[in-house]
Order: structure tokens, then C-alpha cells, then sequence
């Protein structure tokens, strides 16, 4: 990958959108992980305005600090950047005492995992509705498109993706060329949904280098009979993410009419 091209690349056509947008610039959640560094840094280099949002919900102090430590070096490199923190804990809290919270309980906090997602996309699109920016997603395309490892209306839900046709590999790759720091580069990605240190690999049982794999595989037709032992199990995760998530994937489907019946 040409690097320096791709993220030239990005960072115009990131301009050119917000420009024929009529936008002041992005708003971006922050998490502390490597996706949302590299795509804030991007946002940054077109010199718009760029609002760089914290949203905790029992978030886990790791998750906390380098988020932080992330902005505040964003600040020190680009004056168009500013950052606020909302603290959406209580807002969390508050929803569950309104709420049920009977059922299995594996299933009820998924459900309240996802709620914390769309709690910060509800929190983006307001400051975004406030300051005229666009929300600027932060999925790779292992996540988008290979296994919608994401949540629906959550992290999923913005305006634009710039990051979105790079595979997890080349997203550290620009990482470490755009300088994102190291306590971010080094660490295990995880969507820090459940308040804990949880990795992403732990959810889903591969990690991203063997899901990338997968998706090659995939992509040129490759069965799960053609594979044995941990190359089998890992095709075979790959495979059921990406049927049980393939609606996230594709346009809303809309129930068309016929013209004789209208």
C-alpha cells in the first residue's frame, strides 16, 4: 500500500465531501482505540473544523486514557481541533430503570451494549446538528463488510466512512505513518461496549489478521471443506458473522409496490 498516497487520498476527498456538504467540518467519538485515531487524524489534516467527542459509559480507564492522551496530542498538532466530554453514564443508567431487563441474560446485555452505541450516535448527531458538521464513522472493512462488527444505528450510523475500504492491517499501517501514539498502536482493539477490557478478538473468537485471511478467502470461493483445523474454525466464524450480520451490510430493504396495484 502506498501510504502517503492513500491518506492524501482520504484527506481530500474528506475536504471535497465537506465542502459540497456546505459543512463547517466532522464531529468523531473518541474511544481510544486505533480506528477512531487514524480516522480523527485524517479529519484533522483537511483543516476543517474537527469536534472530538469522549463519551463514557462505565468505560474502562484504559479506554479512557488513551483516548485522552490521543486528543491531546491531536490538539498540539492541528489548532482546528477541539474536544468536549460527555458523560453519558447516568443517561445510561437512567434508560435502564425504564426499561426491561428480564430474559436470558447474555441476550439483555448485548441489548444493552448496543443501547450505548446509539446512545453516543444520538449524542454525535446533536453536536453535529448544533455546529453544522458531519459525523464521521470509524469502521474498517473487516468490521463493515466482512463480519458487521458494528452496531446497527450505533457506531454504525454516521454520514460519511472514510476508513471504511481499508482492511484492519492497512488501518495500522497509517496509524504508525500519521504518528497516532503508541499506547494505541500496541493495543488489543476492542469496541468497549460491556465497561470492561474485553477485545474485540475475545468476542469473536479470531483475531483481525486471521478474519482479513478469512475474507480473502471468502472473496475467491473458498468452502469451509477446503480447510482443516484452526484455518476451519476461524473460516467458519468469519462465515457465520458474515451471514448473522449480512442486514447490516445491505440497503434497507423496501417493499415495492407494483404499478397495477397503485
Amino acid at each position: 500500500m502506498q501510504t502517503e498516497k492513500v491518506v492524501d487520498h482520504i484527506v481530500k476527498w474528506l475536504k471535497d465531501y465537506a465542502t459540497k456538504a456546505n459543512v463547517n467540518g466532522f464531529v468523531i467519538g473518541i474511544s481510544g482505540g486505533i480506528d477512531s485515531a487514524v480516522t480523527s487524524t485524517l479529519c484533522a489534516k483537511t483543516g476543517l473544523q474537527l469536534l472530538c467527542v469522549e463519551m463514557p459509559i462505565h468505560q474502562a480507564a484504559s479506554h479512557v486514557s488513551r483516548g485522552q492522551e490521543h486528543i491531546a496530542q491531536l490538539k498540539k498538532r492541528f489548532p482546528n481541533v477541539s474536544d468536549i466530554i460527555v458523560d453519558l453514564t447516568p443517561v445510561f443508567e437512567e434508560f435502564k430503570t425504564e426499561v426491561s431487563l428480564e430474559g436470558k441474560q447474555a441476550t439483555v446485555d448485548m441489548a444493552l451494549a448496543n443501547t450505548r452505541a446509539r446512545l453516543r450516535m444520538t449524542t454525535l448527531y446533536y453536536h453535529a446538528g448544533l455546529l453544522g458538521l458531519l459525523v464521521a464513522g470509524t469502521g474498517n472493512k473487516v468490521e463493515d463488510f466482512g463480519v458487521g462488527f458494528y452496531t446497527k444505528y450505533g457506531d454504525g450510523g454516521v454520514d460519511l466512512s472514510p476508513i471504511a475500504d481499508l482492511l484492519k492491517s492497512e488501518v495500522y499501517k497509517i496509524g504508525q505513518f500519521l504518528k497516532v501514539p503508541d499506547s494505541i498502536m500496541n493495543a488489543a482493539p476492542s469496541d468497549g461496549l460491556f465497561g470492561d477490557a474485553r477485545s474485540d478478538e475475545d468476542q469473536i473468537g479470531a483475531n483481525y489478521d486471521e478474519l482479513e485471511w478469512a475474507m480473502q478467502m471468502n472473496e475467491i470461493g473458498k468452502t469451509s471443506d477446503d480447510f482443516s483445523g484452526r484455518e476451519k474454525v476461524v473460516f467458519e466464524i468469519f462465515k457465520r458473522y458474515n451471514s448473522g450480520n449480512k442486514h447490516k451490510m445491505i440497503p434497507i430493504p423496501v417493499c415495492e409496490i407494483p404499478k397495477n396495484l397503485k
